[in-house]
């Protein structure tokens, strides 16, 4: 019987893709481009880097299903660090790389986006949201919202939605993606008339005890507190904050995605936590669907956001090759200038966002959700009511 099922599942997904794409004549059947894949699939932020590379092989797996032109991934572990992913990078560099979905993480996507410019090869992250990533860089795009869009987005939904709230800030000042979506996020709440009581920051090195800054908060009065960081630290905070009694409504942005996963963490200390993201497993669109099925399939779990920016990114790469003619036994850096002149022109739907375009710049214009944490699910706001 499950068999059965993942066989029905299997050709729905492939019925919804014939659907949805011609397959180009852009290259002949049996040839093959060389994809690589870069981010932390061990280590603190292994649930982003697993979850991208996993999303994007489901897509390769659907493309070369397709038939026609194949796609070969090989997919390698950064650690989350900028070093080791530029050792990485060159590790797809000897292997023949002709573009690359990466890397997953910030800081190590400026280290590798500069060498992946001075080589001409093309670069698409899934999740590095830092504008720092693809500044001055043309073979750079993102799939993932800009860390400034992620502060404005946050303010302009409380100053909708909260416009009483007094508002207390938890940010990593060591981290370009925490500190860049706090700054825009101050600016347009102030600019918004929002009320902010209470900033408290953290590194790297202190990020196990937030014991300060949360009775800080509370002594301040905030009912909502804005964390701009990653899923491991806003766990201990939310665990700290109900060892004392604070219960405020905690607000995160995508990095956030993940808490629900996180070992130890009693996920039941999430209910109510609010984080604004251009994904929701339990959308009701066929599309997600049955990549919510595929997934569970084959990994035993629900996709996050990261996984769907993964497989985002593989097909938004087919379709910029088929766009730009593109043929495997072009080189990577051939491959790069025609990727690079068809980018803006190019619009694809997703399961992260529909008719999503890109600028010149690298920056990905779609629209962002905010969803709820509901009895362990992500569920639109409505629906939490």
């Amino acid at each position: 019987m499950k068999n059965t099922k993942k066989i029905i599942s299997f050709i729905v997904v492939m019925t919804m893709i014939l659907a949805l794409c011609s397959v180009s004549a852009f290259a002949a059947e049996g040839e093959t481009f060389k994809i690589g894949g870069i981010g932390p699939l061990t280590g603190g932020a292994a649930i982003y880097g697993n979850a991208a590379m996993n999303g994007a092989q489901i897509a390769v797996d659907e493309i070369n299903a397709l038939g026609g032109v194949q796609f070969e991934f090989n997919a390698q572990d950064d650690t989350g660090v900028a070093e080791t992913s530029v050792n990485a990078y060159n590790s797809l560099k000897d292997w023949g790389v002709q573009a690359i979905i990466g890397t997953v993480t910030t800081a190590p996507c400026i280290s590798v986006s500069a060498e992946a410019y001075s080589d001409r090869i093309f670069m698409l992250t899934p999740s590095a949201s830092s504008t720092d990533v693809i500044a001055d860089k043309d073979n750079m795009y993102q799939v993932c919202f800009t860390d400034p869009n992620q502060g404005i987005a946050s303010a302009d939904y409380m100053a909708e939605n909260y416009p009483d709230a007094q508002i207390a800030i938890i940010y990593k000042n060591d981290d370009a993606y925490s500190q860049g979506i706090r700054d825009t996020f101050a600016s347009e709440a102030e600019s918004k008339g929002l009320t902010v009581v209470y900033e408290g920051t953290f590194t790297e090195d202190t990020q196990t005890d937030f014991s300060v800054q949360v009775a800080a908060a509370q002594a301040a009065g905030a009912d909502m507190v804005f964390l701009p960081i990653y899923y491991t630290p806003a766990s201990v905070i939310l665990t700290q904050a109900n060892a004392i009694g604070y219960e405020p409504t905690f607000f995160g942005v995508d990095g956030m995605d993940g808490i629900l996963s996180v070992e130890g963490f009693d996920a039941s200390l999430a209910e109510g936590v609010m984080l604004l993201t251009p994904f929701s497993a339990d959308a009701e669109d066929e599309r997600t669907q049955n990549f919510v099925a595929a997934y569970n399939d084959l990994y035993g779990e629900t996709p996050n956001q990261f996984a769907a920016d993964g497989y985002d990114a593989m097909y938004i790469l087919y379709a910029a090759l088929q766009e730009a003619g593109c043929t495997p036994d072009m080189s990577a850096q051939d491959i790069c200038e025609a990727l690079v002149g068809v980018m803006p022109t190019i619009s694809v739907d997703g399961l992260t966002g529909q008719g999503m375009t890109w600028s010149a710049t690298g920056e990905v214009s779609k629209a962002p959700m905010a969803v709820v944490i509901k009895d362990g699910v992500y569920v639109l706001p409505e629906a939490a009511e």
